[in-house]
């Protein structure tokens, strides 16, 4: 058994499917469900004639250009991970359907659902790969096959339970704004540098919101935390591959010198309660944007794409459009930027002071 799963390039792990697969799932979900809102802003904010336009009708509905990629959203999720789990031509094709399918089973939890089914359908489909000479009917056919059975039986159960979860996390931060911001921004800002996917874990969860603003938070927390404590090492490079990009390049470091990462987890502490309990920041964007950060300015960007067009989750619950204010443009700044840079910088400059950090603990590989 050993052996053909090795032939046929499965291996069951964490690593496999709880790193790589997600991570290629949050990929699947930005470059549609959140590229696609980010085009119907632009669209309806700026009067862009091509981005508002109906460009295609499915059963009666119109889509424009961020609309239909906001509706390949399951598609794409399932042909990441097929390619994240290195399945065959056949096999990641095939996944495409399975996707489109398992997201709308899912409903409020399909990405999770996608997550499971994919991978379910993807180990089945490598199994049969080339094992007969009519390969090419095969192959799809019990990708497929499997890939819509295992969405029809666990794709509507899941996506109940993420829905109530995630349901849980942020009625319990509209209660208790504080606590709960303290909570949900440090663990989301670590899940963020951590080499798992912050991001696909607020899509499954659906976290807008309150609980969406502590998570915007956490992970602008320790992007430009990182960013701005590692400058003596890192120089611009680094500031920008780190703020704009992911903290997740520190991980090397953080396994060597755990301490280092202290800085942005006290940081998170004090934006994520500022963020609720403040500023009542609220991320009513696409719930992705929750666990985006500053990665390409998609955590602000979701904020303010839920000031003026809230997404569907959001407005599910109870959302709705705004015309931002000063202070609610100051509080956006301050959460994600400003404070994220003053607090970190000087929580490493002190640790730096007692010893507790040295010159190079940060600097990025090259």
């Amino acid at each position: 058994m050993k052996a053909f799963l090795k032939r046929k390039n499965i291996e069951i792990s964490l690593r496999r499917y709880g790193i790589d697969a997600l991570g290629a799932m949050a990929q699947g979900l930005f470059c549609s469900l959140l590229i696609g809102t980010i085009l119907n802003t632009l669209g309806s904010q700026f009067h862009i004639g091509f981005l508002t336009a109906t460009i295609i009708e499915i059963n009666k509905v119109g889509y424009t250009i961020g609309g239909l990629a906001s509706f390949m959203s399951g598609a794409a999720m399932a042909v990441a991970i097929g390619h994240a789990l290195k399945a065959p031509p056949l096999v990641l094709y095939s996944l495409a359907t399975v996707g489109l399918a398992c997201n709308s089973l899912g409903a409020a939890g399909g990405p999770l659902a996608v997550l499971f089914v994919a991978i379910i359908a993807a180990e089945c489909g490598k199994v049969v790969s080339k094992e007969t000479k009519v390969d090419i009917l095969v192959t799809p056919i019990v990708t497929t096959l499997v890939g819509i059975g295992a969405a029809w039986v666990i794709a509507p159960p899941i996506g109940k339970v993420a829905s109530a979860f995630g349901d849980v996390i942020m009625r319990a931060t509209e209660l208790q704004p504080f606590l709960m911001g303290i909570a949900v921004s440090v663990l989301v800002g670590i899940a963020l540098t951590l080499p798992i996917s912050s991001a696909a874990i607020c899509s499954v969860l659906g976290l807008v919101g309150l609980a969406g603003g502590a998570a915007v938070a956490g992970c602008c927390a320790h992007m430009v935390g990182f960013a701005v404590m590692s400058f003596k090492e890192n120089r611009w490079g680094g500031l920008v591959s780190q703020g704009l990009g992911t903290s997740m390049l520190q991980m090397p470091n953080l396994v060597r010198h755990p301490l280092c990462w202290l800085p942005p987890i006290l940081t998170s502490a004090i934006t994520g309660p500022i963020a609720t309990c403040v500023f009542k920041l609220q991320m009513n964007g696409a719930p992705i944007n929750s666990g985006m950060g500053t990665c390409g300015l998609c955590g602000p960007i979701g904020v303010w794409t839920g000031w003026v067009a809230p997404a569907e989750k959001a407005l599910s619950q109870g959302a709705v459009a705004i015309t931002p204010a000063a202070m609610d443009w100051i509080g956006l700044a301050l959460v994600c930027i400003v404070l994220p840079a003053v607090l970190c910088g000087i929580f490493g400059w002190i640790m730096r002071r007692i010893g507790w950090i040295h010159d190079g603990d940060l600097a990025l590989a090259q």
